[in-house]
């Protein structure tokens, strides 16, 4: 972890008690820990809001399959942008409905807006885009 720092905060009481409680609903072993994950998640955010930070994201959408045109659609999608999604996971949820988890890495601003194509595509149910980073950038 390299040399460590010190840092002391001072937190209202109710403020401190709710952040105990979610350490313990996360199953954090200390209150440092659950703080450096908090800071490297609020890094991980500024680093997605770039336009050319290299990261990696996944995207999450349930479909019916059944849906006009949209199977052909979303895999044309996922065909012209061969250069950001690396991998595809397709599950038959039951007779009618997909769900599919798609992963993306590149540049920030092209992974948002192509994990933002496929999750708003006309006939998803649900969409979601999950943002990270590759890791490169964190101490």
């Amino acid at each position: 972890m390299g040399d460590l720092v010190r840092v002391g905060i001072s937190l209202p009481s109710s403020l401190a008690e709710a952040f105990d409680a979610y350490i313990e609903e996360r199953s954090y072993p200390s209150r440092s820990e659950a703080v450096r994950d908090l800071i490297r998640d609020a890094l991980i955010e500024k680093q997605w809001m770039g336009d050319t930070e290299e990261v990696v994201g996944t995207v999450t959408i349930v479909y019916d399959h059944h849906t006009r045109d949209l199977t052909d659609r979303l895999t044309r999608l996922q065909h012209d942008h061969l250069d950001v999604i690396i991998s595809a996971t397709h599950v038959h949820l039951d007779h009618g409905n997909c769900l599919e988890v798609i992963v993306l890495r590149g540049e920030a601003a092209r992974v948002r807006s192509i994990g933002h194509q496929l999750a708003g595509a006309r006939g998803v149910k649900h969409g979601n885009l999950t943002c990270t980073t590759t890791g490169a950038a964190l101490p």
